[in-house]
């Protein structure tokens, strides 16, 4: 029903060629190549996520890439913020392990210090709206704004800035929306699209919605996730944040259906917003 498609060899995986590839590695946590420049999003590899091993929910669905997996030439890293399914303290260990100083991570104001704390060095923190240009690969990287909150303990609530990522180069434009909610018509993400896009793909989260009084605020439905693609002007958009950990209450197969749905109803090509199994490559030229 939900297969994860694992690769034998792991150097297929990644481009030869210029163009965009995406892997969902699974809910949050994906792959992407834009031309010679390789990064994740919010990788969390472990079979929790929780503030330990052993506590909290546990995932139905195997990452579809483990660390062993990833390309030696790894360029960077992106947080979207410091919730447990999307900033893992294990990953970030067997990461920083591997990769080290060649790796350079990206995260929201107020967040640096942690990595500080668990000896990852080469990090950068970005307020909202503020860019870093990646000379080593001629890449631009902007953290921008989304409608949610941080915090891993009961004393750091919204201590951490927490948002999105727009990754663009010469040739393509990227967007990773992060966590977020889309209440009262909220304007961020029409300025996201007039400010960056428009963006030849984009990741948006479709899962993790009920109970709606609870997390309306906070997780957008698949519906609210389609006007989010309308907002920011993406030319093709892949549903994540569904089908690995049972966060929400809805069916764990609801938000693809309601998704084409909505798709209809705005009446958008088909293919413009759509899901993909976890592991499955999807390239643009």
């Amino acid at each position: 029903m939900l297969p994860v498609i694992r690769h034998k060899k792991s150097e297929e995986l990644y481009l030869t060629k210029l163009g965009l590839r995406f892997i969902w590695i699974g809910h949050a946590s994906c792959f992407v190549q834009m031309n010679s420049f390789r990064f994740l999003v919010d990788p969390v590899f472990s079979e929790r996520c929780g503030i330990a091993s052993f506590i909290g929910p546990k995932r139905f669905r195997p990452p579809a890439l483990i660390i062993n997996d990833l390309p030696d030439d790894l360029d960077a890293i992106l947080i979207s913020h410091n919730h447990f399914d999307h900033l893992d303290y294990s990953s970030v260990k067997e990461l920083n392990k591997r990769y080290g100083e060649r790796l350079t991570w990206f995260c929201g104001r107020g967040t640096r210090q942690w990595f500080l704390d668990k000896h990852v060095k080469n990090v950068v923190e970005l307020d909202w709206w503020e860019e870093y240009h990646f000379s080593k690969k001629k890449v631009n990287i902007a953290f921008c704004p989304a409608q949610h909150w941080s915090g891993r303990t009961a004393f750091d609530t919204n201590k951490s800035l927490w948002g999105g990522h727009a990754v663009w180069d010469a040739t393509h434009k990227f967007y990773f929306a992060g966590d977020t909610g889309y209440t009262h018509n909220i304007s961020i993400f029409r300025q996201t699209g007039e400010k960056y896009g428009p963006f030849n793909l984009s990741a948006i989260p479709i899962g993790n919605y009920e109970p709606q009084w609870i997390k309306q605020a906070h997780h957008v439905s698949p519906d609210e996730a389609v006007q989010i693609h309308i907002d920011v002007q993406s030319k093709k958009s892949i549903g994540i944040h569904w089908g690995t950990w049972g966060l929400g209450n809805e069916y764990f197969m609801e938000p693809p259906v309601k998704l084409s749905k909505a798709v209809k109803i705005n009446q958008l090509d088909p293919s413009s917003f759509i899901v993909v199994k976890h592991g499955e490559i999807f390239d643009l030229p």
